[in-house]
């Protein structure tokens, strides 16, 4: 049996084929587009839906794919009726108007109930329904189902329209973790009706023809992209651990953390595991900011890179992109960077101390698994292997922990084993000089957050 797992990435999109052993026989990769339509920044998802169609059915054509399983990211909702979106899906990094968010913000649950910090822009998606609800409520009275960014590829695909616990847990708002169950805010929204029954990650949902041969899927309801992760190493028994989930965001999920240890204000909160238990996490925008650091660097970067970016002191301060868990803090880039490498070097280790400072915060003091694509070639697993010693450091076997964890839970839900791929031990970089650049760099920071709170700013 092979499984075509669509992976649903903000900045990049890809369908990987897995078969039953673990190994992966096709990938395929595109950019989704977010264009300007009705005032709002949406997605183009008749493009997207045509890349996908055309990748699944040259999987089936090439590998006799029999399964489509879905792994998205997170802040991400549709409104669907029996004709389709009766809105385009909004893109979650736009901020709405001064005036409607002092109106929907009022309407927000507390922490202590949802566990999902007060983020700007669309990071809890909640907000972004009110939002569009203040400014098109035709939307929401045409929409008959309210549905998590993987559940509407599913539907789309021709899956029934369900639910699923750890996307509508995701910081959206929508979500009571204790209580296992909608919040305040579906319900004084009336939302509650338009919630489909829910259904596992992974659960059989629908089938649908592909290829020219017009064979058969069995469409498998969809998960969170950084869930996905940790179940990919939760099932292998591996002990207590932390995940370090890289892509456009880092995200750092610790299930041993206590809840009274979250911090909202440094983007701290509960995400739903797909059984529907609390994991704690901490997150922070790190692929965006790699990407700005080091001005899209493409490719590895060199030992010796990194060595001379800690020798002359080049660095970046947080932050560069919004949430984390230094919101309030303007990124700054200090020293001369000789050579593009050496500001990628300095972004590397930006990221590298980032994660550093978010492990602290997480109560991360065992096993942490590295996982994503920031880590190809080791570089940023080795980096925080140094960095804590006092930890072991494990690497996924392979950059795909998402799309992995996905595969396993389509493969499993239809009764078919899929051997799991044990992380790799990490060997810690030897950098000298790190230390004292850590040092540094915390000591910068944390001026600046001193500053922050005696100017009445967020710590």
């Amino acid at each position: 049996m092979n499984v075509a797992v669509l992976d649903f990435g903000k900045t990049n999109s890809k369908l990987l084929v897995f078969r039953q052993d673990g190994s992966v026989l096709q990938e395929m990769r595109t950019k989704p587009n977010w264009i300007r339509q009705g005032g709002f920044r949406v997605l183009d998802d008749a493009a997207l839906y045509d890349w996908a169609v055309g990748a699944i059915e040259d999987a089936v054509e090439r590998h006799g794919v029999e399964g489509l399983m879905v792994s998205g990211h997170g802040c991400t909702f549709a409104l669907a009726g029996e004709g389709g979106l009766t809105h385009p899906i909004l893109d979650y990094e736009q901020e709405p108007p001064v005036e409607i968010a002092a109106q929907i913000d009022r309407r927000i649950p507390e922490f202590s109930e949802t566990f999902s910090p007060r983020l700007p822009l669309g990071f809890n998606y909640g907000r972004h329904m009110l939002w569009l609800k203040a400014v098109d409520p035709r939307a929401f009275t045409a929409a008959t189902y309210i549905l998590g960014y993987p559940q509407y590829w599913t539907w789309r695909f021709g899956g029934r329209p369900v639910s699923e616990v750890s996307y509508l847990g995701c910081h959206s708002h929508l979500w009571a973790p204790r209580r296992r169950d909608f919040s305040s805010l579906v319900e004084a929204e009336g939302w509650r009706p338009q919630m489909p029954e829910f259904a596992r990650a992974g659960a059989v949902i629908g089938d649908r023809c592909f290829g020219s041969a017009r064979k058969n899927l069995t469409i498998h309801n969809g998960v969170h992209d950084s869930n996905a992760a940790l179940y990919a190493y939760r099932r292998q028994q591996l002990g207590a651990f932390t995940v370090v989930s890289t892509g456009t965001w880092v995200v750092v999920l610790n299930p041993e953390c206590p809840l009274n240890a979250l911090d909202p204000d440094r983007d701290m909160l509960v995400n739903v595991d797909v059984d529907g238990g609390p994991v704690p996490t901490i997150r922070f925008m790190g692929g965006r900011e790699f990407e700005t650091i080091s001005g899209g660097w493409q490719g590895a970067i060199a030992h010796a890179a990194v060595q001379q970016a800690i020798e002359s002191g080049i660095m970046a301060l947080p932050s560069f992109a919004p949430g984390g868990p230094m919101p309030d803090h303007h990124g700054e880039f200090l020293g001369c960077a000789p050579g593009s490498e050496e500001r990628a070097a300095a972004a590397l280790l930006y990221v590298a101390l980032m994660t550093d400072v978010s492990l602290d915060l997480i109560h991360s003091d065992k096993t942490v698994i590295i996982d994503g694509g920031l880590n190809t070639g080791g570089l940023l697993a080795s980096v925080l292997a140094a960095l804590r010693p006092d930890q072991d450091f494990l690497q996924g076997a392979m950059l795909e922990g998402s799309a992995t964890g996905a595969a396993a839970l389509a493969f499993e839900s239809v009764g078919r084993s899929f051997p799991a791929a044990a992380p790799e031990p990490v060997r810690a970089a030897h950098f000298a000089g790190l230390a004292g650049y850590r040092d540094d760099w915390r000591g910068l920071v944390f001026d600046r957050s001193a500053a922050s709170k005696a100017a009445g700013g967020v710590q």
